[in-house]
């Protein structure tokens, strides 16, 4: 059976790639398995046959035959355990590699993602400018200890693997938003790096092509 995946009919990032359904499908590129795609309003993802699916109501979801998964990090791990191309056979690099996986959700992501949300949220909130003041100085610190680490290495631990995606993904949604990286060209040169692998493009065009078809209609 063809896997299916879930996604935005209307992404709100207006295919710059940043909805979390992109790390799934880079995932399966990477990995060279075929997918189909079931597109959802925002209204159906909080119907009940889409919160059986994901029991918050978001996207993206996995089916595999009797496999069903949510949280892009799990499915990304999934598709990384299952099939070749994301984890490296050796035991120590392969807990690395997972290892940054955990990292890029629970260490880089949460400050950046917090500040997209502020800045949407709390603008005119008395409180935004100390708020983003501390996004920014956490951001700082992760982007500081990532690029330390990267240093003039390709990639975070030998070859390209699930956490380099993973954390490419969260720089990714930084870039978009803000010019810190700029400060970091190691980090910059790194995005450079994943974004022109073949299998990153096929997943944001095809991303990207949903929107153009849903700004078509």
């Amino acid at each position: 059976m063809t896997i299916t995946i879930t996604a935005f009919e209307q992404s709100p990032d207006r295919g710059k790639g940043l909805a979390r359904d992109m790390r799934v499908r880079w995932a399966l590129e990477e990995a060279g398995q075929p997918y189909d795609v079931r597109l959802l309003s925002f209204k159906a993802m909080k119907e009940p046959a889409h919160l059986a699916l994901q029991p918050f109501g978001q996207i993206p979801t996995y089916e595999d035959g009797d496999l069903v998964l949510f949280e892009s990090g799990a499915i990304a791990f999934h598709i990384a355990e299952r099939h070749g191309g994301l984890l490296p056979d050796d035991a120590n690099a392969r807990a690395r590699a997972i290892a940054w996986m955990f990292a890029a959700l629970n260490t880089v992501e949460p400050p950046i993602f917090d500040r997209s949300l502020v800045r949407i949220l709390e603008r005119d909130e008395p409180w935004y400018e100390q708020r983003l003041r501390a996004l920014d100085g956490t951001i700082r610190n992760r982007l500081a200890d990532l690029s330390r680490h990267l240093g003039d290495a390709d990639w975070l631990d030998g070859a390209f693997s699930a956490g380099d995606l993973l954390i490419v993904t969260v720089l990714l949604r930084l870039k978009a938003s803000s010019d810190m990286l700029d400060d970091y060209p190691n980090l910059t040169a790194y995005i450079a790096r994943a974004e022109a692998r073949p299998a990153y493009k096929r997943a944001f065009e095809a991303q990207l092509a949903v929107f153009k078809a849903a700004s078509a209609v």
